[in-house]
């Protein structure tokens, strides 16, 4: 039998991915969160925890985002100086492009402004208080963790390649986003399995076939 390796002499490099904890809602409480978010007397920052879910956006992104960023003819939000410190641009869905045409435009340049008209610096209140309405988790935090459902739900679906969720997140590197990979191997392999029963299947079906034949024949 082989002796095991001392664990104090073992050297393991663990890959560097910033703020490697991923959180995520299930299906019910995304639900709950998003009736909470709905009854909410503070509209702005309802709509900004509506629109993270929607865009993935960084808490910071949503802060700093200038009416002037949004390109409603091209369907593009602009993310300027974003955490990753280049300027991108990331898609706006439908339900991004209903949500911020029909929100009430000030004379900030902000979309979702302080009370004095300048970038917003705080919303811990009401997302305090929407976060209880929803009984989500207490280690739960609300925008931050509203990106990685975002991130979740389309690495889960099957339907979006990681080079393409690491674009959509503004990652760097690929390295950020393969926190999602397992989700995606997930999704892969209920799809192989759709495959291996549809082949099944067939091949039952021809089975069946060939012992009517048989029974035919005697």
């Amino acid at each position: 039998m082989c002796p095991l390796p001392d664990p104090s002499k073992l050297s393991i490099e663990i890959p560097q991915v910033d703020n490697v904890k991923t959180e995520d809602l299930s299906a019910d409480q995304l639900k709950a969160l998003l009736k909470a978010i709905d009854v909410d007397s503070n509209i702005d920052v309802a709509r900004m925890m509506k629109l993270a879910v929607y865009t993935g956006m960084w808490r910071g992104e949503l802060f700093r985002l200038k009416w002037k960023d949004l390109d409603f003819e091209r369907g593009f939000i602009l993310l300027d100086d974003p955490k990753g410190g280049v300027s991108q641009k990331i898609p706006m869905m439908k339900a991004a492009r209903e949500l911020l045409e029909s929100h009430s435009r000030t004379k900030s340049p902000y979309v979702f402004p302080s009370q004095n008209g300048g970038q917003r610096k705080d919303v811990r209140g009401p997302i305090k208080r929407i976060k209880e309405r929803a009984n989500l988790p207490k280690d739960f935090r609300p925008l931050h963790g509203l990106r990685h459902v975002y991130a979740s739900m389309l690495a889960s679906s099957g339907k979006v390649d990681m080079s393409t969720l690491q674009k959509l997140l503004t990652h760097k590197s690929p390295q950020m986003t393969q926190r999602y990979a397992h989700l995606h191997d997930d999704a892969l392999k209920k799809a192989a399995n759709v495959a291996e029963d549809i082949i099944t299947d067939a091949m039952k079906d021809d089975a069946e076939k060939e012992i009517i034949q048989l029974s035919k024949h005697r």
